[in-house]
């Protein structure tokens, strides 16, 4: 028999019953929310969630790790941020996003939100050497 480790939401009244969410829906709340924080270039993933998004499955939950232990929850994010963003700064806003979304959506409370920098990417670089005339300009042009 599968093992139930569901996350299990307080009822205010009892005769109604349990609610219980998944563990994976929480870890899209919160990669949803951390990649929507300005100067989060993206999360990390690994290959199958590459391979996944080849095919246009979009893996929200990536870079994400839940940890749960008797009353309280923790999560890990491992983001990419954009080269040039205060990384503190950045951090911080993520911390705050997750924290309030997870809030609100499930009423669940996080005891401690983990940012990690994998790295920093920098903007995409526009090339000036025009594909039709490689030999004209300031690269090795006329003599």
């Amino acid at each position: 028999m599968a093992e139930n480790n569901n996350i299990f939401i307080e009822s205010k009244e009892a005769t109604l019953g349990q609610i219980g969410i998944a563990p994976e829906v929480i870890e899209v709340i919160v990669g949803i929310a951390a990649s929507q924080v300005d100067g989060v270039y993206s999360m990390r993933g690994s290959l199958a969630n590459s391979v996944n998004e080849l095919f246009g499955r979009k893996s929200r939950g990536k870079g994400v790790k839940l940890g749960q232990s008797m009353e309280t929850l923790t999560v890990e994010i491992y983001v990419f941020l954009n080269y040039g963003v205060s990384v503190p700064k950045v951090a911080s806003e993520i911390q705050e996003k997750v924290k309030q979304q997870l809030l609100f959506m499930t009423g669940l409370e996080l005891a401690t939100v983990d940012v990690y920098v994998q790295g920093v990417v920098p903007e995409k670089q526009v090339s000036t050497v025009d594909p039709n005339n490689l030999f004209d300009g300031e690269n090795g042009g006329e003599k």
